[in-house]
């Protein structure tokens, strides 16, 4: 600072709106503008018209008293990321602890001036821009949505994330999860430049260059709120809009449009020769798989293993008859210790969830590298619903808001046994243990209208799973008759393998030389 940061002055300006969408008819949009105290924010709810009101308004007040009782001399960078971190534990308590708040969180994004010292703080895709007196328009936040980590991730172009149907799914929210990362930056400013903080209420109808032009040339901070909601109006206004617009110093004249440049703070010109993806919502624009729930897997893996072993040693249905008591009574085993198994596999979801968060917050501060043009293109089905399930198992609340508007709100009337499967999962490890058995329940009723090889380890997952919720929900009978047809499930999986291994070995007979007969 140059300068008595009180004597630099200060003036702001804010419109907000519920729009026209008949779908919002509450106003989840919260903002705060307090020029005495230089603090200023926006704050986009959801979770549903009471919910999402309550969240991002409890962000603004959470916020707002921070500075209201600020010490002097404190540092605000770490008063305002504490503020924030306070938000999103209040709000992640209030989901769990009352049932018609479950599932709501908040954008954020926030502006603190001292003199010509701005620091902002900001989680998901509400954003903050900075008019710099010669005109350059600059994105001081980049947003926490799956289509920009595509495009940061060189996945995607600018171009394809302004117009895909996924743009805005978030990525991360307060009150999503018990912890969540506060993207923090301070920087030194010029006097007369102008910022704008803002809902994707905006930013949807109104493209950056368009944004530029109507604060350069509005008579005042006023006039260009005013002229926002009247541009998103003619545009449909299709979500709530709140805008905040805060001067620096005094008001300067803007240069002419011929010597505009807008800068989106991004650095990375390599995207626009990035690889394409369709334009439609996609379940696989997430991170790579690890280890997290390998318990269902490995309870499907042995017991396949055990088929085969018995398969492979018997030469003929005298010896298959002779192991088939031993077969029955390890099905017989693994009925009574299934409910250990869902627990360990319950437990062992949430313990490499919490090193998945640690090992992507460590790696976080490392940019991760453009992906080539056959990363996508070569990925598998199976990579792809692990890479979800991993996903999944970092941020359940996040996805779980991800994929309820994916489906229009309805994710159980879904007729892919995967997205069930996974659903049910964010479920379970968000403890709405009964939806997350109902969602297991669809996904096998599914995968019996389609059963493949792969539906078939889906299948005994997805079983297990719905033990866990059972049993996690204390429904101690489901568990038990869902138990009961695992080993079902397992005992006929067995039987197949037995059975096409004996059809091997009779065929490998047959194939064998005639005495005699040099081969």
């Amino acid at each position: 600072m140059t300068e008595n940061p009180a004597a630099v002055p200060v003036e702001a300006a804010s419109v907000t709106d519920r729009g026209l969408s008949e779908k919002r008819p509450q106003n989840e949009d919260s903002m705060l503008s307090d020029p005495e105290r230089r603090i200023f924010a926006v704050a986009d709810g959801v979770g549903g018209a009471q919910a999402g009101e309550v969240a991002s308004q409890t962000a603004i007040e959470v916020l707002g008293e921070a500075f209201r009782h600020r010490d002097p001399g404190e540092d605000i960078e770490d008063l305002m990321e504490i503020a924030i971190q306070r938000a999103n534990d209040s709000i992640y308590r209030l989901s769990r602890e009352q049932a018609q708040f479950a599932m709501m969180a908040t954008t954020i994004v926030a502006l603190h001036l001292d003199g010509l010292r701005a620091t902002i703080g900001h989680v998901g895709d509400s954003r903050l821009y900075r008019l710099t007196p010669d005109g350059h328009l600059r994105r001081e936040t980049e947003d926490h949505s799956l289509v920009e980590e595509e495009v940061r991730a060189g996945r995607m172009t600018p171009e394809q994330a302004a117009n895909h149907p996924g743009r805005n799914v978030i990525s991360r929210a307060l009150g999503a999860e018990e912890s969540v990362e506060v993207d923090m930056k301070t920087v030194e400013v010029e006097n007369g430049s102008v910022f704008l903080l803002c809902s994707d209420g905006i930013t949807r109808h109104i493209p950056d260059p368009e944004l530029s032009t109507i604060i350069r040339h509005a008579t005042s901070l006023e006039a260009a709120c005013e002229q926002m909601k009247r541009t998103c109006y003619e545009r449909g206004a299709e979500d709530n809009l709140t805008a905040v617009l805060v001067r620096v110093g005094g008001a300067v004249n803007f240069p002419d449009d011929d010597d505009e440049v807008v800068t989106l703070v991004r650095e990375r010109e390599a995207l626009q020769s990035a690889p394409t993806l369709p334009e439609h919502p996609s379940p696989t624009l997430h991170r790579p798989f690890d280890k997290a729930g390998a318990a269902a897997g490995s309870v499907a893996a042995a017991a396949r293993a055990e088929g085969n072993a018995h398969a492979g040693k018997s030469s003929g249905a005298q010896k298959r008859a002779s192991n088939s008591g031993g077969v029955l009574r390890g099905i017989g085993v693994l009925i009574l210790v299934l409910g250990a198994v869902a627990l360990a596999f319950y437990v062992g979801m949430m313990f490499d969830r919490k090193g998945m968060t640690k090992r992507l917050a460590s790696a976080a501060a490392t940019p991760s590298p453009a992906a080539t043009p056959t990363a996508t293109a070569t990925e598998d089905p199976a990579q792809r619903f692990d890479r979800l399930k991993s996903a999944v198992d970092r941020s359940p609340t996040s996805e779980a808001i991800r994929m309820t508007a994916e489906s229009n709100n309805q994710p159980l009337n879904s007729d892919d046994p995967e997205f069930l499967y996974l659903y049910g999962r964010a479920m379970l490890l968000t403890d709405r243990q009964q939806e997350a058995a109902s969602a297991f329940d669809r996904a096998i009723q599914k995968i019996n209208e389609n059963m493949t090889p792969r539906n078939g380890e889906l299948k005994i997952d997805a079983g297990v799973a719905r033990v866990a919720a059972q049993l996690r929900g204390g429904d101690v009978a489901a568990a038990r008759a869902a138990a009961n047809e695992l080993g079902e499930v397992i005992r006929s999986q067995q039987g197949e393998a037995n059975s096409n291994a004996d059809s091997a070995s009779n065929s490998n007979a047959n194939a064998q030389p005639s005495p005699g007969v040099s081969p």
